[in-house]
This record gives structure tokens, C-alpha cells and sequence, in this order.
């Protein structure tokens, strides 16, 4: 095809004085500059009285010396030899540019692992049944559904940080690098919340007519400054972080902030009997904490306290997603005092739209069905659904659906005579 160019382009110059790359590139389907460079090594062919020789002009250069990926030699390496590309490059002998070349053709690929807590053979069947206790006993076409969650809310407790040991920024090449400290990365202030969050409620219309979001109560104190300093005088009010967190404090919490925040939030036409889901820490109340029942179920409410089930925190809408969508907005907003934490904690969690919420429970939904299919153990992956094409398209669902076949399978697992632990199912 090459030489077709160089014949196309002194045919142009012979019958028009002048030669016409545009001609060329248009009947070959090449780029303008492909042309006048071919046309130009060609002359200085010609003009030394050689024969043109073009061949391989137009595709450019090719790498014929192209290392391929060794796939044997690389599953012979261990994790730790894979958690770098300068590690990788130097156990496979290639250089660094090789192994983001595999990268980028996908011949390898990144994976950013996170370690999960160990469950033991009893914790697996506890896991089972609870998520077999989520699905209506009700059969529709051949497949089951979840419960709508709507008369749950989920309660657990986070850290939230005035800054991360370490972060990434993006400068341009005459700024300087910005300069943060603190007396000890041990000791960097942060501030312990509970949060309480249930499903959002729709109306018959469609409209969001409650956000589920119950609130943030943060463990702090208000206390007068026993002396004086420079920054403020004797007996102005100061917070003070709650670093105790007992069984007394968590009580206090939920009969005092909790309970009447559900109660003044909670939409009139909704079911009051409603189900806090809790995990199996100390400081918490136990699962049939009798008192405390009574003394929350007034004013027409009936509560009751559920334990999740032990080292899951993928059964809580709050550690399987939401608390980390409140902290990426939170790690934008700068803080210099606890109280500047407290409003950017209080800011960020008011800035989540009851979508991103609502999201996070069909996704809950979702890690119920693949608890099952891998028999309680956590190591599946998150199930991803494209939520938000849904919701702009066809719209989320209420409750997913669950195959029959996956819930008898599951019966039948537990039944077995090795998985019948003599716990009851919630």
C-alpha cells in the first residue's frame, strides 16, 4: 500500500505541478502527515537514484521484541511479592513500564484487598439464619422477597478523625508542599458517634415523605474551663470527649437522644412497632433487654432490641456503606477544633440524600443473598447492580428477590447434623 501512495502522490505532481497528500490520504485512509512523511522519504530515494522501498511506513514502527506475560512464573509468586509493580517487576525480571503495559491491556489487573473478620462455624449458621429470617414466607412466580426493612433501624458506633496520618494532593509544579503536623499520629483527636438510620419511607406519589435518617449523637461533654488561658477565660463552656463508652452511657444514649428522635421523626402512617438493630459489642444492651423496652415502648411505640450476628458487620446498612459515604465528605472539610469536627461530621451527614440511603439497603439485600449462596462465610464480593442506572431508568426496587431453590438449599444445609448448633433463628 505504500507504494500505492508514492505512485498517487508523483502522478499528482507530474499532471498538476505540485503534489497532493490530501489526495492521497483520502483514498487510502491514512492521516495527512502519514502521507507527506512517506512522500518526503520517498523524494530523498529518488533523488539518490534508489529504488523506493516503503514497506512498513504507514503502520510506524513495531515492536517485534514485544515481552509477553509469563502467566506460570507469575502464579508462582506469592501475594506479598505482588503488592507493588516495583516488586512485581523485580521477581519477574521485566522493567516497571512491561508490567503497566500489562495493566493496561488488562493482561493483569489491581486489586486493593481488605482484611475481614474470622468467623467460626457457629458464626457462619448464625449468619444464615439471619438472613433466611429477612425473607416474607411468601412465594410469588417461583422466587421469594425480602422484607421491605422498614420498620428496622440500624444503630453502631464510628470514630470520626480531624485528620488521616497520610493523604494524597495534586499540586501544580510551583506550589509548595503543604505542612501538616500533630504532636503524636497515635493521638490524633477524633470524637466517637452513634448513628441511627432506618429505610426511607415513600408516599403513594413517589416522594420521599421521611429520609430515614434518625441522627448523629456524638460522645461529648459540655464542661466549664477550670482556668483561664489564652484562648478563652475561666468557665467558658468547652466539649470534652466521653473516652468511657459503658453500658450505662450506651443506655443513656438510646432512652434520652435515640428513642425520642425515633419518636419525633417517625411518620404518623407507619407501623410503631419498630426493631434497633444493634451488634454484639459490651457496652451493648443485650438482644431482650426487657427494662429497657419498657421504658422506650410509650406513646403508642413498641420497641424491641435485635443483635445482629457476631463478626458481621455486612448485615448493618451503616458498616456496609453509609458511615464511609458521611466520612468522604467529611475528609473535605477542614478541622482545627473538636467543634469544627462535630460541625463537619453533623454537615456531611445532613448532605446525603435519602437515595444514597436507600441504595445502601438494596445493597444490604443483596450481600443477604450472597451470604447464603456462600453459606455464611464472608468472602464473596459485594453484588453490583448499576443502582443508578436503575433508578433513572425502570427504578429501584423495594425488596429483591431470592430464588427459591437458594432458600431451600439453605434450609437444607442447616439441617445437616454437623450445622445444627441449637440456636434459633431471629
Amino acid at each position: 500500500m505504500e507504494n500505492e501512495v508514492v505512485r498517487v502522490l508523483v502522478t499528482d505532481q507530474e499532471q498538476q505541478g505540485q503534489w497532493q497528500e490530501q489526495e492521497a490520504d483520502n483514498e487510502f485512509n491514512i492521516h495527512k502527515r502519514t502521507a507527506e512523511r512517506i512522500w518526503h522519504i520517498s523524494k530523498q530515494q529518488i533523488n539518490r537514484g534508489e529504488p523506493v522501498m516503503m514497506e512498513g511506513k504507514v503502520r510506524g514502527y513495531q515492536h517485534k521484541d514485544k515481552l509477553m506475560l509469563d502467566e506460570d512464573k507469575f502464579r508462582n509468586l506469592s501475594m506479598l511479592e505482588r503488592s507493588t509493580i516495583r516488586k512485581v517487576a523485580s521477581k519477574m525480571e521485566v522493567s516497571k513500564t512491561t508490567i503497566g503495559r500489562f495493566l493496561k491491556s488488562n493482561q493483569l489487573k489491581p486489586h486493593t484487598s481488605a482484611i475481614k473478620p474470622t468467623l467460626t462455624e457457629t458464626n457462619k449458621i448464625a449468619r444464615m439464619k439471619w438472613c433466611l429470617s429477612h425473607i416474607q414466607p411468601t412465594l410469588a412466580e417461583g422466587k421469594l422477597l425480602y422484607h421491605s426493612m422498614h420498620k428496622i433501624v440500624h444503630i453502631d458506633e464510628k470514630w470520626f478523625y480531624m485528620t488521616k496520618t497520610s493523604d494524597r494532593y495534586y499540586l501544580l509544579p510551583d506550589e509548595d508542599v503543604p505542612y501538616r503536623s500533630c504532636k503524636s499520629k497515635r493521638f490524633i483527636t477524633k470524637v466517637m458517634f452513634m448513628a441511627a438510620v432506618c429505610r426511607p419511607l415513600r408516599g403513594p406519589d413517589g416522594d420521599i415523605i421521611f429520609d430515614g435518617k434518625i441522627g448523629l449523637f456524638p460522645f461529648t461533654d459540655q464542661i466549664p474551663a477550670q482556668r483561664s488561658s489564652k484562648n478563652r477565660p475561666k468557665g467558658t463552656m468547652e466539649t470534652k470527649l466521653n473516652q468511657s463508652i459503658t453500658k450505662e452511657v450506651m443506655t443513656t444514649c438510646l432512652l434520652n437522644q435515640i428513642i425520642p428522635s425515633i419518636k419525633a421523626k417517625w411518620p404518623a402512617n407507619a407501623s410503631k412497632k419498630i426493631f434497633i438493630q444493634q451488634y454484639n459489642a459490651k457496652p451493648h444492651l443485650r438482644a431482650a433487654d426487657h427494662h429497657f423496652e419498657a421504658l422506650a415502648s410509650t406513646d403508642g411505640f413498641e420497641f424491641h432490641l435485635i443483635s445482629q450476628p457476631p463478626n458481621s458487620p455486612d448485615t448493618n446498612v451503616l458498616d456496609l456503606g453509609y458511615f464511609r459515604a458521611i466520612q468522604s465528605l467529611q475528609d473535605v472539610k477542614m478541622a482545627t477544633s473538636v467543634d469544627d469536627l462535630l460541625r463537619n461530621v453533623f454537615t456531611s451527614f445532613e448532605e446525603l440524600s435519602p437515595q444514597t440511603l436507600n441504595r445502601v439497603f438494596i445493597t444490604l439485600q443483596s450481600c443477604l443473598t450472597a451470604i447464603l449462596q456462600v453459606h455464611g462465610k464472608n468472602d464473596y464480593k459485594i453484588p453490583h447492580m448499576n443502582k443508578n442506572r436503575l433508578e433513572r431508568t425502570e427504578g429501584l426496587p423495594l425488596q429483591l428477590q431470592v430464588e427459591e431453590g437458594l432458600v431451600r438449599q439453605s434450609l437444607e444445609y442447616l439441617k445437616l447434623p454437623e450445622n445444627n448448633t441449637g440456636t434459633h433463628m431471629t
